[in-house]
């Protein structure tokens, strides 16, 4: 029997776009071997949107989305995807409730993932203590600062570490989210997947990085 995985992107004010759509894209094309991806067919991953409150956030140059789920009320997912923004930076790294979510959540998840300067809320969370991870380039060093436990890597799209996932800024995201599909499906379900999107990456045997 084919396997879905429950998908929870995090969505707060000021978030960066492309940090939540280019992985929400990705993984909502991804279809199993030989299946059409316009019939309704059980797909790989479900996607769904969560915020604090459920309630429509305003994305970065003002595009408004409307979450799926509120933190209170959201299912259980098996993987979450913590972008990046503005909004990350300057509110939500000091939102108690948004540290206190995603630290519960790591006890459930296969895969706890972050793009561009969502890792700063995964390491506020404690959550890169001892762990390999990277960011935006122009977050390099504050996140090596603020946290001396993270071993920051740079220059790289994506790092992997056990079962948490990072980034780099904004489009590495789609790079971090191709990885998943690889991990889970196969490098040839990953291919096609790029090639319906139409996107050029260049796939690499499974590693950390």
């Amino acid at each position: 029997m084919n396997q879905q995985w429950n998908v929870g992107l995090v969505l707060f004010d000021d978030v960066e776009v492309l940090d939540f759509a280019g992985p929400f894209e990705v993984l909502s094309v991804t279809t199993y071997p030989d299946q059409n991806p316009d019939t309704t067919a059980l797909k790989p991953f479900q996607v769904r949107t969560v915020s604090e409150h459920g309630t429509m956030i305003t994305a970065r140059n003002g595009l408004k989305v409307i979450p799926d789920f509120s933190f209170s009320n959201a299912p259980h997912f098996d993987i979450v995807i913590v972008p990046g923004g503005l909004g990350a930076r300057k509110r939500e790294l000091h939102n108690p409730h948004m540290i206190k979510w995603i630290q519960d959540r790591m006890q459930a998840v296969d895969f706890m993932t972050s793009v561009c300067t969502g890792a700063l809320l995964l390491a506020e969370a404690g959550l890169l203590d001892g762990k390999r991870a990277t960011t935006h380039w122009a977050s390099y060093d504050w996140l090596a600062d603020q946290y001396p436990a993270v071993e920051v890597v740079r220059d790289v799209k994506y790092v992997a570490d056990g079962s948490i996932v990072s980034s780099g800024g904004i489009s590495a995201g789609i790079h971090m989210a191709f990885y998943l599909v690889q991990q889970l499906l196969g490098v040839e379900v990953a291919r096609t997947t790029a090639k319906v999107m139409e996107y050029d990456i260049q796939f690499k045997p499974s590693s950390a990085t």
